[in-house]
């Protein structure tokens, strides 16, 4: 194990000096132990474990949501000769092969995977068969339930670190509450001593708040864009017809910008971000779908024409500019009218008590041990992926439900050319022949691809199903085979015979309320920021859990000496009555998507569901004709209709 870090860090990374926190994260994990680092965003997280990594004799996996990030990275990596990957779907079979041998013999320092590989069951197996020195989370906070952004998956990455053998754990975040600071902790059995917090306090950064009428907004953001020196620049927007119809607003009026956002094709997307990346002026209007873990230092602006959901997802945007040191301006654009579309997303990922109790009477019949596909389940007890991935999440930390192994239902390969199944077989010592014959006559045939259901195979050929997975496995490793796999069931094991339907399903429905009521008051805490009155950069971090008592001096408050008042919001009609046959024309003929009004809620504020997209709603004259009136409003005349 190489030890001189400092040599590392200017033989690889070209610094002569660790930046604050960096050297007692890397001394702590190269001692043996686990570590937790809160960096601000652009604090230089990444090395942390890129430098580590060169040390340690076996491989150090990153677990990271970020594609970009993983991208730029391993382009950074690679370039200064140190070996490392991604692995994702976008890969041919010869780039996972190569990952897959650099696992083997140890030459790979570092494979970067999202969290959701952590459910695909030729990577579990290959983990096995893996030294893993150490193992890295990025976004944290994502394991932390109550946190602003909680991901199911993430709650198993601490089993996973555990179970398959890692030596030491590194969490890195950039927004972490005392909270979530603790929950960290305990998830991953790291001691409060070994959490690095550096500080969330920003010199550099200009916080400034215009509080504007939504007629106002464009006019006020084309002003200030014009009136100040050009600068890379990120205007943040909600919907991504807003980023569409601003960037076109603003190249029309000259400016370079142009939109970001999930609904665009990934080549149009990432030819944006290549132009934004090189370009010294360039303004990108965005969805928060941009921005995360791309390493650009010299962003000047950072614009929010639209609210942020959270303080968690300010700072986290906001943390984007002025990486370089340099002084940078961060603006909110601030209109009490976006208030109910952000309040809609938050009432969109509620279930309702009947889904609920449909979803757990559903899981609760199927007996000791069954499997089940997320997305059949999503689309019968309309409740979106994300959210019943919570609830499974929940069942298991109440006992009710243990997860197994996810696997695969159906395998399709076919021959690599120059191969066929007589010829493969014969490659294989002759113990083992009889099964590759055995799998090839026992799956389906059709022009091209075999298929085939591993469980089927084994009961016919009497073996264990792993063996089959296995066989196929080698077969694609030894160049034989294209495999590719399809239909991802997750397998369950009931714990407790006796649980009571009805008690869960209460239980759930308050958990999810709580939920509901904490986003919306992390919301409120938005809006209280931006009229404050005394030092709202120093309000921010406190929230984050740094105290500081001297005025920061850059502010709207520090500068103005005033409060932000924010003008009431526009006035909305009164939801017309001809729309109240239109609601009950819709009760009648799709009873399981909009038979319950907070389903119906949801569909005239715009927000799908599985039930919507499958019945084909998306479309439909009514779908978000509510979508600028706050959710309650629309719950409340439904219920006296």
């Amino acid at each position: 194990m190489q030890t001189n870090t400092k040599q590392l860090l200017e033989k690889y990374f070209g610094f002569s000096e660790f930046r604050p926190g960096q050297e007692q994260v890397v001394e702590t994990l190269l001692s043996g132990r686990s570590a937790l680092a809160v960096f601000p965003t652009g604090g230089g997280k990444s090395l942390c474990y890129q430098l580590p990594a060169l040390c340690f004799d076996g491989v150090t996996i990153v677990v990271s949501p970020l594609i970009a990030l993983m991208k730029d990275q391993i382009d950074f990596l690679t370039a200064r000769g140190i070996p490392a990957a991604r692995l994702d779907s976008s890969l041919n079979l010869d780039e996972v092969r190569s990952i897959g041998d650099g696992l083997a013999n140890g030459t790979l320092k570092l494979l970067y995977v999202s969290p959701e590989r952590f459910n695909n069951e030729r990577f579990l197996g290959q983990l096995q068969r893996t030294k893993i020195s150490l193992f890295a989370i990025d976004e944290a906070h994502c394991i932390s339930e109550w946190g602003h952004n909680f991901r199911p998956d993430y709650l198993k990455l601490a089993d996973a670190a555990r179970r398959y053998g890692a030596e030491r754990v590194l969490a890195l975040t950039a927004t972490a509450t005392p909270q979530v600071v603790k929950d960290i902790h305990e998830a991953f059995g790291i001691t409060p001593d070994d959490g690095i917090v550096t500080g969330f306090y920003r010199p550099n950064l200009e916080l400034a708040t215009s509080p504007v009428m939504a007629t106002e907004r464009d006019g006020v953001l084309l002003r200030v864009l014009k009136q100040r020196p050009p600068g890379p620049s990120i205007v943040y927007v909600t919907l991504q017809k807003t980023a569409e119809r601003l960037a076109e607003m603003l190249s029309e009026s000259g400016l370079p910008a142009e939109p970001y956002h999930a609904g665009m094709e990934d080549e149009h997307r990432s030819a944006v971000q290549e132009r934004w990346m090189a370009s010294d002026r360039g303004i990108v209007v965005a969805t928060i779908a941009f921005g995360m873990g791309i390493d650009k230092s010299n962003v000047r602006y950072v614009y929010h024409y639209n609210l942020p959901k959270s303080l968690e997802s300010y700072s986290q945007e906001i943390g984007r500019a002025g990486r370089d040191g340099a002084n940078s301006v961060c603006h909110i654009l601030a209109c009490l009218d976006d208030v109910p579309t952000l309040e809609n997303f938050v009432y969109g990922d509620t279930p309702t008590r009947n889904a609920l109790f449909s979803l757990l009477s559903d899981l609760l019949s199927r007996g000791p041990e069954f499997d089940v596909a997320l997305y059949d389940l999503s689309t019968r007890h309309d409740i979106r992926q994300l959210v019943l991935k919570t609830i499974l999440t929940y069942l298991e930390l109440n006992g009710v439900l243990r997860q197994g192994t996810p696997f695969y239902a159906a395998y399709e390969f076919r021959p690599l050319p120059n191969q066929n199944p007589v010829s493969i077989a014969a490659a294989f010592p002759e113990a083992h022949r009889q099964l590759v014959t055995d799998i090839f006559q026992t799956a389906k045939h059709g022009r091209l691809w075999y298929k085939l259901n591993p469980d089927e195979a084994a009961e016919t050929l009497t073996v264990e199903r792993g063996r089959i997975v296995r066989v196929l496995e080698v077969l694609e490793e030894r160049g034989h085979i294209e495999l590719r796999t399809a239909d991802v069931r997750q397998r369950f094991f009931r714990l407790n015979a006796t649980d009571d339907t009805e008690a869960l399903t209460d239980e759930l429905d308050a958990r999810f309320a709580l939920r509901e009521k904490n986003e919306l008051v992390r919301l409120a805490k938005v809006v209280k920021l931006i009229g404050l009155g005394s030092c709202q950069t120093n309000a921010l971090t406190a929230y984050f859990g740094e105290r500081r008592t001297t005025p920061c001096g850059h502010c709207s408050f520090c500068l103005t000496g005033e409060a932000q008042r924010l003008p009431e919001p526009s006035e909305r009609g009164q939801i017309p009555d001809a729309l109240t046959q239109d609601v009950q024309s819709l009760r009648d003929t799709y009873p399981e998507a909009l038979g319950e009004e907070r389903q119906l809620a949801r569909f005239l504020c715009g927000i799908t569901s599985p039930a919507v997209s499958k019945a084909r709603l998306g479309r439909h004259k009514c779908f978000g004709i509510l979508e600028d009136h706050p959710f309650g409003s629309v719950l409340a005349w439904l219920a006296e209709g």
